[in-house]
């Protein structure tokens, strides 16, 4: 009888030494297994920053309120809430700035996570994968991989465009209503706004799913919480989010109210 073959190689083997362990907690992160609880931690931070700040940009809709007897674009008023949060007790600006210091954390994070983990997945012995598991699981992997790299590139777009006012010569700080409709005017930056805010669909689906195996939470009796999950966050993302450049486009969002910087009159003059 002719001996079992197996897969290990011949010849001596290189010996790989592990990396300075790092002290407690830090060293989870240094497992496939800690690295996946921050991808799903942090996966799951992004997805509420981008359900509130879809919406909030509802309020776009909105038009003028009345504000401290002037008349403001509510996005106006909402964008100023925003700058005041907790003022006195910081100062104005501050918890803003906190807040976005979070986001980039957490984004950081995410990033390197799922980098590393698509490193240590090449690295894998898939011996015991079957054919059918490891072409599911490549395809979320690679359409994730490929989403979330149009995703950086958008956001970095975005916020030159709508933050900074790089790519506006009218950009005015505060007029967020003026800001965003100037730039959806523009078909072309519409389109990339689209086919940015598909990638983000695309990407939360998948994402919402491996949050679910982290988890722990991937037993049958929550695969319909899941499968809401995934599909209701990504359709109410991406319907929210590409109603507003089609809005401006179609002419039912506008900015040139000529109520706005007016005074409000007062009920007795009514």
């Amino acid at each position: 009888m002719a001996a079992p073959t197996t897969n290990r190689p011949s010849g001596p083997q290189k010996i790989r030494t592990r990396g300075k362990e790092l002290p407690f907690p830090l060293n989870l992160y240094q497992t496939s297994v800690g690295k996946k609880w921050v991808m799903a931690v942090t996966g799951l931070m992004l997805i509420g920053f981008v359900l509130a700040h879809m919406f909030g940009n509802i309020k776009l809709y909105i038009g003028p309120v009345a504000e401290n007897g002037v008349w403001e674009y509510d996005m106006d008023v909402y964008a100023h809430f925003l700058r005041e949060l907790l003022v006195p007790l910081f100062p104005h600006g501050w918890v803003l700035w906190i807040m976005r210091f979070g986001l980039i954390g957490a984004f950081g994070l995410h990033i390197h996570s799922a980098y590393s983990l698509s490193l240590l997945n090449r690295k894998a012995n898939r011996t015991y994968q079957s054919k059918r598991d490891w072409q599911a699981a490549n395809w979320a992997s690679r359409t994730t991989r490929y989403t979330g790299t149009v995703i950086l590139v958008y956001i970095v777009f975005h916020l030159a465009d709508f933050t900074w006012g790089l790519l506006d010569s009218d950009w005015t700080h505060g007029h967020v209503q003026e800001n965003v409709v100037r730039s959806f005017s523009n078909p072309v930056i519409a389109l990339i706004y689209i086919v940015a805010n598909i990638a983000v669909a695309i990407h939360l689906f998948h994402g919402v799913r491996s949050m679910f195996q982290t988890l722990g939470l991937n037993n049958p009796r929550f695969a319909l919480i899941r499968q809401g999950l995934q599909y209701g966050i990504a359709a109410v993302v991406l319907i929210g989010n590409l109603s507003f450049p089609l809005a401006v486009l179609t002419g039912l969002v506008d900015a040139d109210d000529p109520r706005i910087g007016q005074p409000v009159e007062s009920a007795e003059s009514e």
